[in-house]
């Protein structure tokens, strides 16, 4: 029999995170038929041998190395049998009647290939879930932050009124979507040539130009966290998303709007490098913080 979902968690050294996400999805999962697989990418904590002794029904997927997000997940789509697939960081806690609310508008809707779920943080407060495609004039606006000064505070984000039901998007956030595995099969997995970040930009991208729609859930609930796998730096994580986005533009935008992007990303790093510097300088390291550095972006061209 072939299961309604098959869920998949990836996680890297979050053994506490990732119990508490397991404890959250077999209590709600009711009404589905299910198989749960988790992708450990390297693990140096005893995540591994958690799974194996209080979850022994998973399917566990153990990687020598650091597979990254799309590379560990794309690996084990295949595996899984369920009609949909998903992908669930090990920082997310799904709620009751979470799986079931994106399984049902995903049924509801045949053209749907990603359905996202409303994310919360762990006061229960809106947390940004889905949010339109980037634009040069986007881009521009994040950098100088002029867009949440003139467009207000969730910019580029939609909003908490995204929250008024179900609705198409441009994307949905990684830490839970649920994919068709029909759109799956026809489009793809997500594009390794991302490691970190902008890789549900693009695959969400990529099944629009194929045909298939996004949706964004808010009946579907889901606590994350929120940087759960990730132990970098703000500099990096900065220059990696910068790196992510430039790839993102190059592949569907072109040449020239790759250029104009890399230039705005550049100037008003360096910008930003000077009154940081300047900041800390005076107040003797009480004020600014540390930044991406120039030489930290050269893997964008």
């Amino acid at each position: 029999m072939i299961p309604d979902v098959s869920i998949i968690i990836l996680s890297w050294n979050t053994r506490d995170l990732l119990a508490r996400c397991l404890e959250a999805l077999y209590d709600t999962l009711e009404g589905l038929t299910f198989d749960v697989w988790v992708v450990d990418n390297a693990s140096t904590d005893d995540s591994v041998e958690m799974v194996q002794s209080k979850f022994p029904s998973v399917y566990l997927v153990t990687n020598f190395t650091n597979e990254g997000f799309a590379r560990a997940n794309n690996n084990t789509m295949p595996l899984s049998q369920g009609r949909y697939m998903l992908l669930l960081n090990s920082d997310a806690f799904v709620t009751s009647g979470a799986v079931r609310s994106l399984v049902s508008l995903a049924d509801a809707q045949p053209h749907a290939g990603i359905v996202g779920a409303r994310l919360l943080n762990l006061d229960g407060t809106f947390q940004a879930s889905h949010t339109p495609f980037p634009t040069l004039w986007r881009e521009f606006l994040i950098l100088t932050g002029l867009g949440r000064l003139v467009k207000g505070y969730w910019y580029p984000s939609r909003g908490p009124e995204v929250e008024k039901g179900p609705q198409l998007a441009d994307y949905v956030e990684g830490a839970c979507m649920l994919v068709r595995r029909q759109a799956f099969e026809e489009v793809g997995g997500l594009d390794e040539g991302y490691f970190m970040y902008s890789e549900e930009v693009d695959w969400c991208y990529s099944m629009r130009e194929h045909g298939w729609q996004v949706w964004y859930q808010p009946d579907a609930k889901v606590i994350h966290v929120g940087g759960g796998s990730s132990q970098l730096r703000m500099p990096q994580r900065e220059a990696d998303l910068y790196r992510s986005l430039v790839r993102f533009f190059r592949k569907y935008y072109g040449e020239r709007k790759t250029i104009l992007l890399t230039w705005q990303i550049h100037a008003f790093t360096a910008l930003k490098i000077a009154m940081h510097g300047l900041l800390r300088f005076v107040s003797g390291g009480r004020w600014g913080r540390p930044v991406a550095r120039l030489q930290d972006l050269r893997g964008d061209r």
